[in-house]
């Protein structure tokens, strides 16, 4: 059922009270056209995403803009060096992140990863691994995929995938695959069909760049 932006703009604002990790009381929700913009402020990182994630279990919404930014202050015995070291050994015991090929730089609470990885998961689960840290309130991921060609049966691959998934129904999705770098169009009924197609699509071996053109149908 297609819903208003006004009721799309009630449906957020009670899964945001509804999600136990956001304080939704410091968050603001505004909806234009099925996309919503968080703005605000919330005390951490990973409350920052929890909010944008909330969002996007809402259904009829078909964009999210976070513009929400963390309030909380640098604890009295945590600096941008001190950050750095953690983030170094977080990394290093992560153990879905290869060992040696991922480093951390912290300026102003602001975590980038730089280094070359194989896989997409391996990049989100750096990412995933100094996300968490105390003090940090930005992560940027620019982690590259070491670069692969894919087989000829690479698109095939994928497209079994899709099919194999409880979550999808893959008539309405199309692939393209240009050397490395794979192309979703389409449509599907939600955010969790189009994350759930771009996991797919990440998953196959040689592709180093997925475009998610999926629009999410009304």
């Amino acid at each position: 059922m297609h819903k208003t932006d006004q009721e799309l703009k009630t449906a957020v604002t009670e899964e945001l009270h509804y999600t136990p990790n956001v304080d939704a009381s410091g968050v603001e929700v505004q909806v234009d056209g099925g996309t919503v913009t968080l703005s605000g402020e919330v005390n951490s990182l990973p409350e920052r995403l929890a909010a944008r994630q909330a969002a996007m279990r809402v259904g009829g919404v078909t964009n999210v803009t976070n513009k929400t930014a963390v309030r909380a202050p640098m604890p009295a015995d945590v600096n941008d060096e001190a950050l750095a070291l953690a983030a170094d050994r977080a990394l290093t015991w992560t153990v879905d992140v290869p060992a040696n090929t991922v480093k951390a730089d912290v300026h102003d609470r602001r975590v980038t990863l730089t280094g070359q990885v194989t896989w997409d998961y391996q990049r989100h689960a750096a990412a995933r691994a100094v996300t968490y840290l105390k003090g940090v309130k930005l992560v940027s991921n620019e982690i590259q995929l070491a670069s692969t060609t894919p087989t000829a049966g690479t698109k095939a691959a994928v497209e079994a995938a899709l099919r194999r998934s409880a979550e999808l129904n893959p008539v309405n999705i199309t692939i393209d695959l240009d050397g490395s770098e794979l192309t979703l169009h389409g449509s599907v009924g939600s955010w969790a069909q189009r994350r759930e197609a771009e996991r797919a699509a990440w998953s196959a071996a040689g592709v180093t760049s997925v475009r998610n053109e999926l629009h999410i149908a009304s």
